[in-house]
């Protein structure tokens, strides 16, 4: 006779919301004297500038953000000669949080939620 399997229950992380471009914009607003259509246009040029870059070979470093660089997916080959674009499957970026960032983990309040 097989016995029951028994049930485990882990923590999981519960989301609030979201927060956009247009939210973002306003909260750097707030905090700077800056306009929020300023900071929304500085964001999106952001974005662009890290997209031409990565494209470009270069890893993106923002100090207080964190590293982007992009990782190609493929398949094996039996030499170098071999490689070629067949041989990729797909590209990703790869972001790595800053120090400071990963503080910002360290400093989490946790509450049990029904």
């Amino acid at each position: 006779m097989a016995s029951p399997p028994v049930t485990k229950y882990y923590p999981c992380a519960v989301n609030t919301g979201e927060v956009d471009l247009n939210r973002l914009a306003s909260i750097v607003a707030s905090q700077s004297t800056v306009s929020r259509a300023d900071c929304y246009a500085v964001i999106v040029a952001l974005t662009q500038a890290i997209g031409d870059s990565l494209s470009e070979g270069h890893i993106v470093k923002i100090e207080d953000l964190g590293t982007f660089q992009i990782t190609l997916q493929g398949l094996p080959a039996d030499s170098p000669d071999d490689l070629g674009k067949s041989s990729i499957k797909g590209a990703k970026i790869i972001y790595k949080p800053s120090r400071d960032l990963k503080q910002t983990l360290k400093q989490l309040t946790y509450k049990r939620m029904r």
